[in-house]
């Protein structure tokens, strides 16, 4: 049948693989270093690789090709989601949350005798976990913190987490750099602003250079700003 389906140009691809992690079907794959189209009939022909491409080698075109095959589509998402959990972990199984919002878009309000509601929108949390391409980061407002920071300032929660996707690490135990994994969340989705939330520590710094290695890297312009929290739990100015 013919139908618009994407072409890769294998000239111009650099082999980064953002367009794989960004095909949710499994259709692109990387073959000798390059991105390939594997089968005809996973690709839906919606493009949510193209805007991740970094060399622009992904296009559209009509031809013939096999009707995009749905079911399977979902059988093997679904199978892959059982079999490759990160770090072989269930509870790395991601997850939104639905919080009750009034019609200002805040928090329900709670009787005053009530404990605190938790603000957290989704699960993972650790940068290192959290899929690329996860629904939670669909129009989201993404707020990048250093772990230790929600145990410094008292009302993390509603201060800072309050409407938005939270995702924490800390560069001086984690290995490797998270600009690029934080690079991939900003090209894949339509993320709205970007707030970091550091400490004053030195090390702190190296989650806001991602940050802002990212912010640079991604293509975007998307607004964003950095908060500093003492170890004593103040916002420095």
């Amino acid at each position: 049948m013919l139908r618009q389906i994407i072409r890769i140009d294998r000239e111009k691809c650099n082999g980064c693989g953002l367009c794989v992690s960004a095909c949710h079907e499994g259709a692109i794959g990387l073959e000798n270093g390059k991105a390939v189209l594997l089968r005809d009939d996973y690709c839906d022909g919606l493009g949510n690789c193209l805007p991740v491409c970094p060399t622009g080698a992904i296009t559209f075109e009509n031809r013939e090709a096999m009707e995009y095959n749905e079911a399977e589509v979902n059988r093997n998402m679904a199978k892959k989601n059982e079999e490759k959990l990160p770090c072989g972990c269930p509870g790395s199984n991601a997850k939104v949350f639905k919080r009750e919002k009034t019609a200002a878009g805040g928090s329900v309000s709670a009787p005053v005798e009530a404990p605190p509601q938790s603000q957290l929108n989704q699960w993972p949390v650790q940068i290192k976990l959290v899929p690329e391409n996860g629904a939670c980061f669909k129009n989201a407002h993404l707020l990048v913190s250093a772990d230790c920071a929600a145990y410094a300032y008292g009302n993390f929660h509603n201060d800072f987490m309050k409407n938005k996707i939270t995702i924490i690490g800390c560069p001086k135990l984690d290995e490797g750099d998270y600009s690029g994994k934080l690079t991939g969340i900003l090209m894949s989705n339509n993320i709205k602003s970007v707030t970091i939330v550091r400490m004053e520590v030195p090390c702190c710094g190296g989650i806001e250079n991602a940050v802002k290695t990212a912010l640079k890297d991604c293509g975007k312009m998307i607004p964003w700003q950095v908060v500093t929290l003492s170890t004593d739990g103040k916002i420095l100015e």
